[in-house]
């Protein structure tokens, strides 16, 4: 099927302070970020995109106007519910640092498919709607534009961390163990038998090989040959 590129937003004023910004509206990407978010679309630049896709929220649009603005053509970014930010309730808008001494916050580290934020979303569910949403919309993009098909996902962290946990076949209690920095780059092909995770959580590198995936299919013995060469510049 086509593949998948899982961007995370770029650092934003609320990560800077240490603040759980949620679903908060008015979150920007901050300098930096929005440096972050520009490199992003440079390396992004040298892949055909097919389609970007965004969370509704500010700083996913940013980073998403990054990236459409280095693409051919005048491609838009739809918004998609499905990968918005987990529902914190009560959480949302206070510091990690005083919410590292919540009861609740060992088993966020520990047992996260256990937790029901307070007034908001339970991980699970969190899980549930963006693996959904991913493979709904990887599925339409592979039946318009073809198997070798690239399309883009712009999200946030533990959004994309549920979505890696999920291709890995990975429980839900193990996602802490996968970073996803701010403008990282994942990259997944679900194929007939099960996910390919490309890439996790990377801010350098060449990616024009994705200009032409082959169909998925059997792993090869020995793990196969990878990629042709990047092309220099």
């Amino acid at each position: 099927m086509a593949t998948v590129i899982l961007v995370r937003h770029g650092r934003t004023t609320a990560n800077a302070s240490g603040v759980l910004a949620g679903r908060m509206d008015g979150v920007l990407l901050d300098d930096v970020g929005r440096a972050q978010a520009a490199r992003t679309a440079e390396r992004l630049a040298a892949v055909p995109l097919v389609g970007v896709v965004s969370s509704p929220l500010e700083r996913c649009r940013q980073t998403a106007g990054f990236i459409l603005d280095r693409q051919e053509g005048s491609p838009t970014a739809p918004l998609e519910e499905g990968i918005t930010e987990c529902d914190y309730g009560e959480w949302q808008g206070r510091t990690l640092t005083d919410l590292g001494g919540e009861p609740l916050w060992s088993t966020v580290q520990k047992q996260p498919s256990a937790v029901t934020f307070p007034a908001g979303e339970s991980m699970l569910t969190m899980q549930s709607r963006s693996v959904s949403a991913v493979r709904r919309l990887d599925a339409e993009f592979e039946a318009e534009h073809g198997g070798g098909a690239v399309w883009v996902a712009v999200s946030h962290g533990d959004i994309i961390k549920s979505v890696l946990a999920d291709a890995y076949g990975m429980h839900l209690d193990l996602f802490q163990r996968i970073s996803v920095g701010p403008a990282s780059v994942s990259i997944v092909r679900y194929g007939p038998d099960r996910p390919d995770v490309i890439a996790t959580n990377t801010d350098s590198g060449d990616l024009s090989w994705l200009r032409a995936q082959p169909e998925a299919g059997d792993v090869p013995i020995g793990g196969g040959a990878g990629p042709e060469s990047p092309t220099r510049s």
